[in-house]
């Protein structure tokens, strides 16, 4: 076995880590109490409808009334705002639009200047954006660190910072020695430290502050409210938006509805949820951390197929996930699947490996959530019933960031806006759609299995794997 896990199956010590730890999102546990804001009751007219009451959901609500003032906008949330993917991330912020250099020039080489322009200015506004707004959600812009677990990956940190430079990153290439002066762990063979457009970020209360933003601007929020239909009714009248306690007539629809069912038949053919997991240690102490470092505060990422992800929080954690990326048959989402103790077992096992001296270490929180995945690994967009719905979906785990710049994007197509967005192949083409089931299970495991493959074997992509790059369907994590 090539990654520098335990080759054998989680102990009893690994499972006691986590057994007492509360099966709900860190994040979302630490929110300020409230009372949800009023459903939907009775007909509700609306110039813009909003389905979906997370990052991009919030971030459209706010574009909305400040680009035209006066616009009347309904915000409709199933839960409560942050529920879904957005109050269940590591709270990673970057830049990228295309999850990562290497798979935006994969698919949209031509374009990549252009979304790399794009999106660092996207996420420089959202900095801007967070001070205007005055949310406090411990928002710290120290870059991040993808670490080398293997010999052969150390190539491609080179590789990668090179690449990076080229697009204008501000990069450093660390050696083993000095990848560990950074972040004490004995698993480290080199890092590549980029200070440009990466950020970590307490989740749920980035997206609570859009929402108190969005109200005071006049956004009428309602949770507990999930969408059941859409009835675009002809003649160019309003589009209703069916809910338990009524409708909302709007002349316009925006879909964010990440991973959950899409109202759209036809775009369920493009989106899978795939349920990843995490973990979050008790706080730590000032020797426990003198004897970790992590100094300089930033998000870490692996190389591998199978990656974690990890970082500090503000009140002294560490928050660890990753490495599992579970679909079920028939993509079933709901709370039963949000705890996954095989994925708990192996993320504790991996942890006290990365941090030794961090063994005695417990969790206090664990929980899991569905991300919205698509075949290009990262947003896409589309208008329907003659252009008065409008969507963004299928962020594949970096909407953090790039939720904005998607809301936005939506939104300029639903206004009919020509911007150079618009205009961009990434924003006008679609994804591959995946196979119905059976199929697509069997293809979604084959590909998990293969990934995990290559990770033992120095990262060399077998037949499937390459036979997936050559249609542009390759993953690059």
């Amino acid at each position: 076995m090539a990654r520098p896990w335990p080759a054998d199956p989680p102990t009893p010590a690994d499972r006691a880590r986590y057994a007492d730890a509360e099966p709900r999102p860190f994040w979302t546990a630490r929110l300020p109490p409230r009372e949800p804001s009023p459903p939907v009751e009775g007909v509700v007219e609306a110039d813009l409808c909003i389905v979906g009451g997370g990052f991009t959901g919030l971030w459209a609500a706010l574009a909305a009334v400040e680009r035209e003032p006066g616009r009347s906008v309904v915000l409709l949330e199933a839960e409560t705002v942050a529920f879904g993917a957005s109050g269940r991330n590591g709270g990673f912020l970057s830049a990228s639009l295309t999850h990562g250099l290497e798979n935006g020039l994969a698919r949209f080489g031509d374009e990549m200047e252009a979304l790399e322009r794009l999106g660092l200015a996207s996420f420089d506004a959202l900095v801007a954006d967070v001070a205007r707004y005055g949310i406090d959600c411990d928002l710290e812009v120290n870059g991040d660190l993808e670490v080398a677990l293997e010999p052969h990956e150390e190539a491609w940190l080179a590789e990668s910072a090179a690449l990076r430079a080229r697009y204008g990153h501000e990069v450093e290439l660390l050696d083993a020695e000095a990848m560990r002066a950074q972040v004490a762990s004995p698993t480290y063979r080199g890092g590549l430290w980029d200070r440009t457009g990466a950020a970590i970020v307490d989740p749920a209360r980035l997206a609570d502050g859009l929402r108190a933003a969005a109200q005071r601007l006049g956004v009428r929020v309602c949770e507990r409210t999930p969408a059941l239909a859409l009835d675009p009714r002809r003649g160019g009248g309003p589009v209703v938006v069916r809910v338990p306690g009524g409708e909302v007539q709007a002349r316009r629809v925006l879909l964010a509805t990440g991973a959950a069912p899409p109202l759209l038949r036809r775009l369920r053919a493009y989106v899978l949820p795939v349920y990843d997991h995490v973990l979050v240690t008790e706080p730590l102490s000032e020797a426990q951390w003198a004897a970790v470092g992590w100094r300089e505060r930033q998000g870490i990422s692996d190389m591998g197929n199978q990656f974690h992800y990890y970082r500090p929080t503000a009140d002294g954690r560490i928050l660890f996930g990753g490495y599992d990326a579970v679909y079920r048959f028939g993509g079933p989402m709901g709370p039963h699947l949000d705890q996954h103790d095989a994925t708990f077992a192996r993320l504790s096992q991996h942890f006290a490996a990365t941090f030794p001296q961090l063994a005695d270490v417990r969790f206090t929180h664990r929980w899991g959530g569905a991300i919205d995945t698509c075949s290009r690994f990262s947003v896409f967009f589309g208008r329907a019933c003659g252009g008065r719905v409008a969507y963004a979906l299928g962020y594949t785990g970096l909407g953090v960031g790039a939720s904005r710049w998607g809301a936005r994007v939506a939104l300029d197509l639903l206004d009919r806006r020509e911007t150079e967005a618009t205009r961009l192949r990434y924003v006008r083409g679609k994804p591959v759609p995946f196979p119905p089931e059976p199929l697509r299970t069997a293809v979604v495991q084959l590909t998990r299995n293969r990934l995990a493959a290559a990770d033992a074997n120095e990262g060399r992509r077998g037949l499937w794997l390459r036979t997936l790059d050559r249609l542009g369907l390759g993953f690059d994590s």
